[in-house]
């Protein structure tokens, strides 16, 4: 199963770019979280040596390695900074189905090495500025020598069934009307399996068993790996706080509510499950 963000198959990491630096690369370049991309149809990315070509003046940037034999680059602007001409800031999320998928899954992965080198450019130990080693891909404190790796937060998400039925709850940041699984990020210390068991039962006071590991996705806002089980319902009666959780209810397969879009792991979750069911019926 192929995931929204997860690398293509043609593609090659590598930290040290090649010298010289290649005439024409392909530049994954962001303004805060929005990256450019052509006016044109169809929508694509910049072709170029370096995003100056275009008038841009990149703050950091990072080699990407190679997609298709292609050089790649990610880089970062000043906040604010316009768009030259035939080319816009879009939101990276907007440009799932219009941006040709191993592009947009390749800028998953270059939003958030720029995010993080944006945020480790100092020391968390002493404060002394960091720099970039070569050798792997992270930043080294010249002091004291920490060394600080890109962050990857893993985070469980949960399907419960009970019947033909469905646990979906909702978040107030949900948009409208939108119902999900159950996901919480994975505590220090703690399995999988087990932050299944405590998320589901913090969220909703119900108890699960028979878990499935069904696939995993990276997210790149900011940082996460989301790792997805179905579940079968032990016992427990639906109790949420209203803050987390503002709503959660179960939900014959047949007359599910709104739920998120492809482009996330959830959606792929809650598909699998209602096909099987339905199936079973």
């Amino acid at each position: 199963m192929t995931m929204p963000f997860q690398w293509p198959v043609d593609y090659s990491p590598a930290i040290v770019a090649p010298q010289p630096v290649p005439e024409h690369a392909r530049w994954f370049v962001f303004c805060g979280s929005r990256i450019l991309v052509s006016t044109s149809s169809p929508v694509t990315l910049p072709l170029l040596d370096r995003p100056d070509a275009v008038g841009l003046t990149c703050v950091r940037s990072q080699y990407l390695g190679e997609m298709a034999a292609e050089p790649c680059f990610s880089a970062e602007v000043e906040p604010g900074t316009p768009a030259p001409p035939g080319w816009d800031w879009q939101n990276l999320r907007m440009l799932y189905g219009v941006l040709d998928d191993p592009l947009f899954a390749l800028a998953g992965r270059a939003l958030q090495l720029i995010d993080w080198d944006r945020t480790h450019q100092y020391c968390g130990a002493c404060a002394t500025p960091t720099r970039a080693r070569t050798e792997e891909r992270s930043r080294e404190c010249p002091a004291c020598g920490l060394i600080a790796y890109p962050r990857v937060a893993p985070a469980v998400m949960c399907l419960v069934r009970r019947g033909n039925e469905l646990l979906l709850a909702r978040s107030p940041r949900f948009a409208r009307a939108m119902y999900s699984a159950l996901a919480g990020f994975v505590e220090p210390g703690e399995t999988l399996e087990q932050c299944v068991h405590r998320e589901v039962y913090e969220e909703v006071g119900v108890r699960v068993q028979g878990l499935r590991y069904f696939a995993s996705q990276p997210w790149p806002f900011p940082h996460s790996l989301m790792i997805a089980f179905h579940a079968e319902f032990d016992s427990g009666e639906i109790r949420i706080d209203g803050v987390e959780i503002q709503d959660a209810q179960w939900f014959d397969v047949a007359h599910l509510p709104r739920v998120p879009p492809e482009i996330s792991i959830a959606r792929r979750l809650i598909d699998s499950a209602a096909r099987e069911m339905r199936t079973l019926r």
